[in-house]
C-alpha cells in the first residue's frame, strides 16, 4: 500500500486495506498455511509469491523429471504427496507434461538466425519413454553465430543412428531459417555426407581431431599411447595450415612401420585441416566437437 497500518499518509488515497485471506502454498520443505493481505481496489500484488501459484517450481521440475524416467501420472502424483504432501491429481501431472511437450515444440519451430559462422554436430545416448524406458539417439545440433553467441539449434530423437536422420535434421534447420554455414564439425557420424551434400553443399567441412586422436589411442599398444597422441597434437596445435600438413607428415613417418594400415587410413581421411582455413582466434573452438560433447555431458546429468 505504501504506508504503515494505521497511518495518516492512507487517508483519501482512494484505497484501503482490507482485512486477509489463507492461502496454502507448496514449497519442497512442505506445505505452508498464509494470510495474503487484500485491499478494497484488489489492486496488491504480492512480488515474493506468484499470482494464483500453489506450488513452487521445485516440485513441478521433480513432476518432470520423474516423467522423464518413465514413472506414470499415477505413480508420481502419489509419489509427490508422499515426498512433500501436496496432492496432484493424474490430470494435474498429465497437463504439466503436456505443458512441456508445448514447450518442446516451440523451440524445434522457433526462427533461427540465416547465418552460423560453424554448426557442430553429434549424437548421444540418452534415455526415453515410449511404451517402456530405453536408451535412444538424440542427434543434436549447435550452432555458433558470426558475433560469438552460441545456441542449441534443434535436435532429432531416433532409436539409433541413422542415415536419414542427419538429412531431416539438416533440412529442419532451412526450415528454421538458416541459410549459409561457413563450417560444419562433426566426427564420421552415419548418413552425414549425404545430407550435407543435400542441405548444405558450399559449407566446409571439419572432422573431429578429438575422435580421431581417441580412435588411434585405442588401436595401437598400450606402451605406444602417449607418444601417439603427443606427437598427434602437434597437428592441431601448429601456427597455419602448411605447418599442420609438416606435422601430419611427420606423424606419419614416425609412426608408419609400427603401424603401416592405421596410418595408411588415418592419411585417407578427409577434412583432418579444415581449420586451419580459419583466423587463429577461433581455429581451437573449430578442430574438435569439444562444445557439443561437454553439452552432453551436462545434458546426461540432468537426465
Amino acid at each position: 500500500m505504501g504506508y504503515e497500518r494505521y497511518s495518516y499518509a492512507g487517508i483519501n488515497t482512494g484505497n484501503n486495506r482490507n482485512g486477509s485471506y489463507e492461502r496454502s502454498f507448496d514449497t519442497k520443505y512442505g506445505q505452508l498455511n498464509l494470510t495474503i493481505p487484500r485491499d478494497r481496489n484488489g489492486r496488491f500484488e504480492n512480488h515474493t509469491l506468484p499470482a494464483y501459484g500453489r506450488h513452487s517450481d521445485n516440485l513441478e521440475t521433480t513432476v518432470i523429471q520423474l516423467y522423464t524416467k518413465g514413472i506414470t501420472t499415477a505413480e508420481i502424483a502419489e509419489l509427490i504427496e508422499k515426498m512433500s504432501g501436496a496432492h496432484y491429481s493424474k490430470a494435474t501431472v498429465s497437463n504439466m507434461t503436456k505443458a512441456v511437450n508445448e514447450q518442446v515444440q516451440a523451440f524445434q519451430q522457433r526462427r533461427l538466425a540465416s547465418q552460423y559462422a560453424a554448426i557442430f554436430l553429434d549424437a548421444t545416448y540418452l534415455p526415453l519413454k515410449r511404451d517402456t524406458v530405453q536408451k535412444e539417439a538424440v542427434h543434436i545440433a549447435i550452432g555458433i553465430r558470426p558475433d560469438g553467441t552460441k545456441e542449441v539449434l534443434n535436435y532429432q530423437v531416433a532409436p539409433t543412428e541413422s542415415t536419414g536422420i542427419w538429412t531431416e535434421l539438416l533440412g529442419t534447420l532451412i526450415k528454421q531459417g538458416v541459410k549459409d554455414v561457413l563450417l560444419f564439425v562433426a566426427d564420421g557420424l552415419v548418413g552425414l555426407d549425404e545430407g550435407l551434400n543435400r542441405h548444405f553443399p558450399k559449407a566446409k567441412r571439419q572432422r573431429c581431431l578429438v575422435h580421431v586422436g581417441r580412435n588411434l589411442m585405442n588401436k595401437v599398444r598400450v606402451k605406444d599411447r602417449k607418444a601417439v597422441i603427443s606427437d598427434f597434437k602437434q597437428v592441431h596445435r601448429a601456427a597455419n595450415r602448411e605447418a599442420a600438413e609438416l606435422k601430419l607428415n611427420e606423424f606419419a613417418n614416425n609412426w608408419h612401420q609400427t603401424y603401416p594400415k592405421l596410418i595408411k587410413d588415418l592419411l585417407k581421411m578427409p577434412n583432418l585441416l579444415t581449420f586451419m582455413d580459419f583466423p587463429p582466434a577461433i581455429r581451437q573452438s573449430l578442430y574438435s566437437t569439444n562444445l557439443i560433447e561437454n553439452f552432453n555431458k551436462h545434458l546426461k546429468r540432468t537426465t
